[in-house]
Parts: structure tokens; sequence; C-alpha cells
């Protein structure tokens, strides 16, 4: 085992962990190239089956195979380093737990049971039981071998006995020591005392030497007698060897002279070629090579030059390539070691400058003239900038634009009130130094133009800001797309790079099998990629190039050979084409946040806008100026301020509710002011009202007919169509007539007021339909007041309240019922369907208008009910007939009649007088009961029956009654 060990040529590993490793010889390893013996173990016949595995010595040797291996398996696996012998070989290096662990079975192996055998059993038992009789039959053949065998085993134990140094390789009596060894001294003495043992001794040495030589003759003579035949065959076919050495040595000589003809006359021609030609491919890398080293030399002053007209891209582009040229193909040029670094400082300074350039171009593009011209300034400059800032993931330029938008905002106001300041001549600046103070020195027609011109510079404003937005938007967009088109283009490559491996792979192996791609394959069968490939490979490497200057191959280009930088072209909307290069590292995730960023930019321009303007607004209502605005004035500022909203959110496309809420807040201002102003007035008119018919100027008559024709809107003043029309006695309305006092005409007006208000600033509909509402309820809570309360005596002045005024108060409460429902259809028009629950304090108001109309109509039957009680009280039936309190109950109807036939309609006056007419029964039947007057045709019954006809006779003579059923009939008491 130890021998093994010594002897194995396989290197003892220092770590228990590595796997054992052939040692290759330093001297094989780096060997030159020598030429092939003369003599091959097995020459080839061209047939390629009768070629075999064993060792060639023309192909083999300089690769090691498995004829060289020389590990002793024992020594490999004897590790006495561990003590569990039986499975230290799987131990040793993936721990002790390997041999204990259970294999679980394979899924795709059957389990082998001894049924898989039982077919060979079958056919193998019969061969067996044949081969063991023949085995009996036949008699053992080594008889002569085991009588050999016998003589050479006692020939061996001859030789035993001589003495080992006689058989040593190196066995010579020159030397001193295998001399004594074989004589030793003490056998030949010189004395003369001792000859006679010495003698002795001597002729004992001599037969034992001759004994030794008795034994290896013997030995000898068998040895030749056992192979004599084979002897002299050999002496005898000397000769003929020697001759059969001689042809062979003449052969070989001959042989190699024509290999040397042949090498001289075919393969130096060739060789010189291929030499030349790998000498003129070297000489073309290395002025390629010098030429891209120029070429590299030349970055710094063409950035320079780059720089100089705002190519910031091209300058990127260049100094990217440049550096990835270093990295790739002059990796370790001593001249440019600092050229890297230098392009590095270059490219943060070209930062710099861009951001530079882009404010510069933020602060010209904004701060131009703001004149109706809204297109883009230099687009070309401003999308090389965008491009140069993406290409350097400078994402958050835009910020530069917002700040800028800002400041821009501010001056912008400020230029148009100095602009406006200095033409007003009444306003003296160098006593007022502050523009705010300036400001709201000027009236409302000088400030309204200032505000309206600093609408319009806005929204050009806007408009430019939107216009530079797109453009860069449509920048990042392309880039975008770009990306896409490069993830489409890298799946479509990936593909077909598979496919050409599968087709090179096929063709490698036809090459190492020593076959043509056109025996492989027939004329039609080639595939496309491979006949592609072929037909690459196939081309003249030492084709001429076209010119001294120009080189074949990739190595002609000045760019990095391995460089993935490629542009296409691109054109902004603008009509600007631009290079998009694909070394812009940016994602999708990224690209779209700048997008969204760079609209929510547009956004934040407008609500710049709308702030500067609320402040503008703030700035001059301190002194309260927009409350002290009448209703044309303030409408007219809100339809500027709408509109200028509008604008605002078509080009924007967002709405901004600062200055709708400013405007929201003053004209819920307006409103309050607006309100009250009228609520007073109304007030005023009510407590000076003495309630008696007015007449109807034809303003107001023009009025309730544009009303009537479906416009709620105050008609245009005609001075000279008024001068030449007379008031008239009522207010004709859908053909009814209306008499009513002039503050009912007023309050027409005021209700047409609001709902015009509503139609001019439609923000404030809610506010005022509540603030409507108030003003109906204070109408109608103050007219009862005063007519059925009697404030009016006190209030006025009146001494009574008569049933003129009770009648003319009805009426006029019925023409404001009329008006509600237009009013309520007016606002539902223009409420939100959510809002549409505010209209329900039309409905109240009506509910109450009516219960005020039906509670004077009952006041007006009260009025007469007491008179009745009072004057049939004191009836007796008795002669004359009509009787006195009968004449003076039918002169009282006439008088009620009077008072209130043109102030009601004709059906009204029925029903009140059916009212009174059923009061004035159950009153008259009261009396009669009393004085115990009953229907039996006596003499009280004929004077009743003639005062009852005189009443009705009186009273179906008054105009408008003639036809009235009174039904007298009902004053008797019914028989039972």
């Amino acid at each position: 085992m130890a021998s093994s060990h010594s002897s194995s040529p396989v290197p003892q590993s220092n770590s228990s962990d590595t796997f054992f490793k052939k040692e290759v010889d330093a001297t094989k390893r780096f060997r030159p190239v020598q030429s092939l013996p003369d003599v091959c173990p097995k020459e080839p016949t061209g047939n390629p089956n009768n070629l075999h595995d064993s060792p060639s010595l023309v192909v083999d040797q300089q690769r090691w195979t498995i004829y060289h291996s020389k590990v002793n398996l024992p020594a490999a696996l004897n590790d006495p380093r561990l003590a569990k012998r039986e499975s230290d070989f799987f131990t040793k290096t993936w721990g002790v737990d390997f041999v204990d662990t259970e294999v679980t079975p394979s899924f795709y192996l059957p389990q082998i049971t001894k049924e898989h055998f039982a077919l060979y059993q079958q056919e193998i038992t019969p061969r067996e039981k044949v081969h063991e009789r023949c085995k009996n039959i036949c008699t053992p053949k080594d008889t002569f071998d085991r009588t050999l065998l016998h003589t050479h085993d006692k020939s061996r134990t001859d030789l035993e006995q001589v003495p080992k140094i006689f058989m040593k390789p190196d066995f010579a009596l020159e030397d001193s020591i295998t001399f004594n060894a074989v004589l030793p001294w003490s056998h030949f003495s010189t004395a003369g005392g001792k000859g006679n043992r010495d003698a002795a001794s001597s002729k004992l040495l001599q037969e034992k030497l001759s004994h030794y030589l008795d034994i290896v003759e013997v030995n000898i003579a068998h040895q030749i007698s056992l192979r004599s035949e084979a002897f002299f065959h050999a002496m005898t076919s000397q000769h003929e060897l020697q001759d059969y050495l001689r042809k062979t040595s003449q052969a070989v000589k001959l042989l190699r002279e024509k290999i040397a003809k042949i090498d001289k006359v075919m393969c130096e021609g060739s060789l010189r070629v291929l030499r030349l030609s790998l000498t003129r491919n070297n000489c073309i890398k290395a002025y390629n090579k010098l030429k891209l080293m120029a070429t590299v030399h030349q970055t710094q002053p063409t950035v320079q030059l780059l720089l100089s007209t705002s190519e910031y891209v091209g300058a990127l582009d260049l100094i990217a390539t440049t550096q990835e040229v270093l990295q790739q193909e002059l990796q370790g040029i001593h001249s440019f070691r600092h050229l890297g670094s230098q392009l590095c400082e270059l490219e943060k300074l070209i930062d710099k400058m861009m951001i530079a350039e882009f404010s510069t171009y933020a602060r010209n593009d904004l701060n131009r003239p703001l004149e109706d011209d809204c297109q883009i300034l230099e687009e070309e400059r401003l999308v090389s900038l965008v491009f140069g800032l993406l290409k350097q993931r400078k994402l958050n330029f835009y910020e530069i634009y917002g700040d800028e938008m800002i400041n821009t905002a501010k001056n912008i106001i400020k230029q148009c009130v100095v602009n406006t300041v200095s033409q007003i001549e009444e306003i003296d600046t160098e006593v007022v130094v502050k523009l705010a103070d300036q400001m709201r020195m000027m009236n409302f027609p000088q400030w309204f133009d200032l505000l309206k011109n600093i609408f319009s510079k806005f929204t050009i404003f806007l408009k430019r800001v939107k216009a530079t937005l797109n453009t860069i938007r449509s920048v990042v967009f392309l880039v975008l797309d770009k990306n896409q088109k490069n993830r489409d283009l890298e799946d479509t490559l990936q593909k077909n790079s598979a496919k050409e491996s599968m087709v090179d792979s096929e063709v490698a192996y036809l090459t190492h099998e020593g076959m043509f791609i056109s025996d492989a394959f027939s004329d039609g069968e080639l595939p496309a990629g491979a006949a592609d490939l072929a037909s690459q490979r196939n081309t003249s490497p030492n084709s001429e190039p076209c010119s001294s200057d120009s080189v074949s191959e990739p190595e002609c280009t000045t760019d990095s050979s391995s460089s993935k930088e490629h542009t296409s072209s691109s054109v902004t909307p603008g009509g600007v084409e631009m290079m998009i290069s694909d070394d812009m590292k940016l994602t999708d995730l990224e690209l779209v946040r700048l997008a969204n960023n760079i609209q929510e930019l547009l956004y934040n321009a407008s609500d710049v806008c709308h702030d500067r303007s609320v402040k503008f607004l703030m700035a001059r209502a301190k002194d309260g100026f927009l409350e002290k605005l009448n209703s044309n004035e303030f409408v007219t500022l809100s339809r500027l301020m709408e509109g200028f909203i509008l604008d605002t959110e078509q080009i924007c496309g967002r709405k901004s509710m600062s200055l709708r809420g400013a405007l929201q807040s003053q004209a819920n201002r307006f409103v309050n002011r607006f309100h009250e102003e009228r609520k007073t007035k109304l007030s005023l008119l009510l407590d000076n009202e003495r309630w008696k018919q007015a007449e109807v100027p034809a303003e107001f008559q023009d009025l309730v007919d544009s009303v009537s024709d479906g416009r709620i809107s105050l008609p245009e003043k005609k001075p000279t169509a008024t001068e030449e029309r007379k008031p008239a006695e009522f207010l004709i309305v859908e053909g009814q007539k209306y008499a009513t006092v002039g503050t009912v005409l007023l309050l027409i007006r005021i209700i047409l007021e609001y709902c015009q208000c509503v139609d001019n600033i439609p923000s404030i509909t809610t506010d005022m339909l509540t603030r409507l509402s108030d003003l109906l309820k204070y109408f109608n809570s103050r007219s009862c007041q005063l007519v059925l309360g009697a404030g009016a005596l006190q209030v006025v002045g009146l001494k009574t309240i008569t049933t003129k005024n009770l009648a003319l108060s009805s009426r006029c409460l019925q023409l404001i019922v009329h008006y509600i429902p237009i009013i309520r259809a007016h606002f539902e028009a223009r409420l939100q369907p959510k809002q549409f629950s505010m209209l329900r304090h039309f409905d109240h108001i009506t509910k109450d208008y009516h219960d005020h109309i039906a509670e004077i109509s009952a006041k007006l039957v009260a009025i007469m009910d007491s008179l009745f009680d009072k004057l049939l009280s004191k009836y007796e039936v008795k002669a004359p007939v009509p009787s006195a309190c009968f004449r003076n109950i039918c002169k009282q109807m006439a008088k009620m009649h009077e008072a209130i036939y043109d102030l009601l309609p004709e059906e009204q006056t029925q029903m009140l007088f059916l009212r009174i007419n059923a009061s004035y029964k159950l009153h008259l039947k009261r009396q009669l009961a009393h004085l115990n007057v009953v229907n039996d045709g006596g003499p009280l019954n004929g004077l009743v029956t003639s005062d009852v006809a005189f009443y009705t006779g009186n009273l179906q003579a008054l105009k408008g009654l003639n036809n009235l059923d009174l039904n007298m009939a009902e004053i008797w008491e019914q028989k039972r």
C-alpha cells in the first residue's frame, strides 16, 4: 500500500475539500510543435469503421487519455485519518451523514424484482446443463502444462541456492565490495603455518562456486532446450530481418524526401500567404486603432464646438461614445489615462450649462411681450434642452419653469397696474407711492378696464405656457414610445438569435465530422439561416479594401464595435426632427410620472393666475369697494370673471377654485346687500302704503307683458314711448284685470330683479332663492299686519280698514300668487338636481298666501255677519213692508257690492256674496224661530215673505249677481 502511495502520479491535495486533479508537467504544457513520428501504431485505411479507441502516437501524443492513468484505487480509498473506514471515501467531502441518508427512489426507474429475470433463467438453464455435460465428457488438456510447471518449479528451487548477489544486474568483480563479498580475504591467507586449513577452505569455496555454475548452466541448457526451435529460427532469419530493415530505411528516406518536396512546393507558399494575411490584418487593426485614437483625441475640441452651438445632446452622445470606446477598445492606453476623468468633469459641466440654459429659456419665453402670438420660442432649442436633461436624468427641470412662471405672473399684474396708472392724470404717483394705493384711487370703469387687461394678459400667458409644456410632454412621450419599440426589437432579436444559435450548432457539428455544408444538405434542403451564414463565412478573408483608407469588417468604424448606442429619427408636434438615442436609461414609470408632473404644472399655472387675480381683487376690496357696486356693475364684473374662469378651464382642462371662491364670496356679500336694500325698500313702501288702488304706469304693464311672453327680465327703457302712453287703471295679466297698490307694482319689479340677477350670476342662484323667499314671506306677513291686523291705522294714519282695503289687499296677494309658479320654474331651470329640495319654499309661500287670502275673505264675511246679527236681532214682523231692517240690510249689501265689485273678479264676488247670503239666512232663521213665525201661510208668514222677496230682488239687482241662487226657503224650519 505504501509503495502504491509513493508511486502514484496523482498529487495529494493540501485540503480534503478539493478533488484530485491530474498534475500536468510544465514541460509538456508548453511543448513546442514537433514533427510526427515515422511509425504509427495504426494507420487509417479510409474506412471509419476500422478505427478503434486504442491510443495513437500521432493523434494522442499531446492529449491526456485514460491510458495515462496510474492511480492505485486502494490507495485512493484508504484514508487513515478517518475511523469509519467503510465510508471515508464519501464522507470526507459530503459529511458523515452522507451514507446514512436514504436515497429516495426515482420515479423514472422501474423497481427490478426476480420476476424480471424469469425469462432469462428459462432460456439459460438448458444451455447451462449442456455446458456441464460437455465439461464432464472432455478430458483435461493441461498434462503437459503441469509437467512443465513442475519442471519450472524444480529449476526455480535450484536457482534459489545461488546467492542473490550473482543475480544483480550491476554485478561486477571490479567493485571491491562485490569482490570481498564473493571471495572473502579470510580464505586467502599468506601465512605459511595455516596452509592446510586455508587450502581446505579455498577448495570448499571453489566447489561451491562450481556448484553454482553448474546450476546456472543446467538451467540455461534447460531453457535453451525449451526454446531451441525459436532460437535457431531467429538466428536463421537474422539476415532476412537485416534486408527488411535496409529496405525499410531506404523507403523511409525516400518518403521523407517526397514529403520535403511536397512541403516546399505546396505548403510553404500557402503558409507564407497566411502569414502575410495575418500581418496585413494586424497592420489594419493597428491602423484602425491609431485612427480611433486620433478620433478620440479630437473629442474635447468637438464637444467644445457642439456646446458653442448649444448642441447638448450631440455633446453628451459624443462623450458617452468616447467613454465606451475608452473602456472597451482603448483600455490601457497610457496617453488616455486622464481622458475618462476629464470627460466626466465635462459631463458635469454640461449638466450645469443645460440647467442654466433652460432657466434662461424659461425666463425669455415667459417674459416676452404678451401679444396675441402664442408661438413657441425657439422650439428646436427647447427640444434639444429637454432631450439633454432627460439623457442626464435631470427630471426636476420642470420645477425651474414653475418658479419662473410664478414670478412672471406677479410681474404681469404689476406691469398692468403701472401702465394703467401712468395713463390716469388724476393719480399723482409722486404723492401716492404704493401701487395698491394708486389702484384704489381708480373708479369702477378704470379699475374694470385694468382687470380686463390683466385677464387678457393671463389668458395669453396660459396659452404660451400650455404650448411650451405640450412640447416638453411630446418629447417625453417620444422617448417613452422609443423605449417601447426598443423592447419589441429586443424580443425579436432574442427570437432570431435563438434560431441562429441552433443553425450554428448544426454547422459546427457538420464541420467537426469533416463534412461540408453543401454535402450535408441538398440544394433544396439548406436552411435559410445556414445559407446566409455559409455565404458570410465563405467570403474571402483576403479581399482587398475599397481604398487605402477604407477598412473592411467592424474595425473600419470609429465607434465602439460593441456599442449599443443607436439613434432613430422622431418628429415633435411642432415639426422639429430629433435623433433619439437608445442610451436614455429611463423607465416607463419615470417617464409617465414626469409627463404627469408636467401636466400638473399646467394646472398650477392656472392656479397661480387665479391666486394672483384673487389677491388683486382683495387689494381693491379692502375699502368695501366691491360691496358698494350697484347691480349692473357687479353683474358686469361677475360676467368678466366667469368668462376668465371658463377660458382658463378650456385652456388647462381643470377647474381652479380660488377665483371662483372669491367670486362666490363677493357674490354672497352682494346678495346680502342686494337683499337688504330691497327688503328695506319694501318695508318703507309698506309703511307708507295707504292701501288704495293705484294707477298702473305703462312701463309696469310692459314689464308684466314681458313676463307673460316667457322672458323674466327687465325691459329696456323707452322714454319717448313712455311719455305718449297714459297710466292704466288696472294691470292686465293674461287677460285678467288686477287692481293693485303701488307697493305691489314695485314688488313685482323687485322680484324680476332677483330673477334677472340669477341669470347674470348663476353661482348665487341658491342664495337668491332663499332671499326671494324671505322677501315674499316678509311681504305676506307685513301686509297681514297692516290690513288684517289694522296696523295701518297707526303706521299710516288710516281712520278705519274698509272692505275696499281688504278686497284690494286680497287682489294684490292673488297677483303675487299668480307669479309664484313662474318664479319657481325660473329657479328650477337654474338649479342642480340635488338642489331641487329648495323649491319647497315656494310651496310653503303659496300656501301662506292662500291662507291669507282666505282670511281676508272670512274677514269680509265676518263684517256682514256682525251687521246681520245687529240688525236682525231687532227685527219684528209687522207692517209696513218692506221693513226698515230689510231696507238697511239691502243698503249695506249694495255698499259691500260697490266696494268690492271693481276690485275682485265676478266669480270671487259671487262666491263671497253666497257666503254672506248664507250668514244672512242663518241669522234670519234664528230670529224667525225666536219670533215663532212659521211657514203656515198666515199673516206673519206673508209679511216675512214680502221682506224676503224685497231682499232677494235688491240682491239680484246688483251687477253680476242676477243669476245668483239664493235658496231662501232654508230660512223656515222644516216640518217633522
